[in-house]
């Protein structure tokens, strides 16, 4: 099953995301998911930037704007305290969106550089040196496809000079790189030495083999033998080309099938169907969801990567509207998940009620 060994696997860093702990529309207070992340073992946290605002206006006891970057920069010293207190590092600053391929001399240009700047003040006083970027989900022809390369290498050079990384994520509604070939190609054409993957169990399997708008939860297109034999071959190809230096870390989720496909258009909130699926649907492995999670990893971990597993979830329950949750038992069950799929990757067989709310 993939020839990887279990013991060589108990050296891998773990991680939870702030935002992942508790109902995905109204989260518990920040303080108390970080004791939650803490008690259950997690090494570090992904510093979610809406957890940096509300956690502002908690501290400051009024709203802090999202461009303040000098009351956001002191929030996150402070948070930074408050992770140092249960021992957790700032693994990670997420998500920045939205910010590649926008048109030279546009308004959206500016503000992508003027959020740039920003949010590595942020990072520096949050003390982490890694930044997540999703890849853009903006209509293509609003888009100047040919600025994506070159943006994304003044971005990489941007961070250098703090001596920071960047994490480039396949987002499976994205535009222009819903893939992790996708991704891959653009890392490989930036061509920096701090710019590398930010993998997802979620973005890859519910990219290239699930799809929330059909009956099935499957893409339609070609038969199921055909869809799991196209999608090993990607998984294998994963496994056999990315350098493991170049994958920064992998995150964790499952994702539920949804009650009903959901429509081919963008909601009211702006979110195309897949962006959507991963705003409510997507609970941790072994819990009720159906994309072939431990496949996945067990291809990442093939490319000899042993660096950080986090676990990124947003469980609003299979209706998706529900997620109010025992948030201690919810981030222990998490850690349980993590020796539960690296046993799967090794291809030892684990009890079905371990790892299981």
């Amino acid at each position: 099953m993939g020839g990887l060994d279990l013991s060589s696997l108990s050296t891998i860093p773990i991680s939870y995301a702030t935002c992942s702990l508790g109902s995905p529309n109204s989260p518990p207070p920040l303080l108390d998911r970080l004791d939650a992340i803490s008690k259950a073992e997690f090494s570090a946290v992904e510093l979610s930037f809406p957890d940096i605002l509300s956690y502002g206006q908690t501290l400051l006891g009024r709203e802090v704007e999202p461009k303040d970057y000098d009351e956001l920069e002191k929030v996150a010293g402070e948070i930074k305290k408050e992770c140092d207190k249960r021992n957790l590092g700032v693994m990670m600053l997420q998500p920045f969106a939205n910010f590649e391929g926008w048109p030279q001399g546009s308004d959206e240009r500016k503000d992508a550089f003027e959020r740039l700047d920003g949010w590595i003040r942020i990072m520096r006083a949050a003390g982490t040196d890694l930044l997540q970027v999703g890849s853009t989900d903006v209509k293509l022809e609003k888009l100047d496809t040919s600025r994506i390369i070159p943006d994304m290498q003044e971005l990489a050079d941007k961070l250098a000079k703090h001596g920071f990384r960047v994490a480039y994520e396949n987002w499976c509604w994205s535009t222009h790189a819903p893939d992790w070939k996708d991704v891959w190609e653009v890392v490989q054409k930036v061509n920096r030495p701090n710019i590398g993957l930010c993998l997802d169990t979620f973005q890859t399997a519910g990219g290239e083999w699930a799809d929330p708008r059909t009956d099935s939860g499957l893409i339609e297109d070609v038969s199921t033998d055909e869809l799991d034999k196209q999608f090993e071959k990607s998984l294998e190809e994963l496994g056999k080309t990315i350098p493991k230096d170049k994958i920064y870390l992998l995150q964790i989720s499952d994702g539920y099938k949804v009650p009903q496909p959901l429509k081919n258009e963008r909601d009211d909130d702006g979110l195309l169907p897949r962006g959507r699926w991963s705003h409510d649907f997507r609970p941790l492995p072994y819990n009720g969801g159906y994309l072939p999670v431990a496949k996945v990893a067990r291809a990442v971990l093939n490319t000899g990567f042993r660096g950080w597993f986090s676990y990124e979830v947003f469980d609003g329950g299979k209706d998706g509207e529900s997620g109010d949750v025992d948030i201690v038992a919810y981030a222990r069950t998490a850690k349980n998940v993590q020796y539960r799929l690296l046993a799967e990757c090794a291809g030892e067989k684990i009890p079905e009620e371990v790892a299981t709310r």
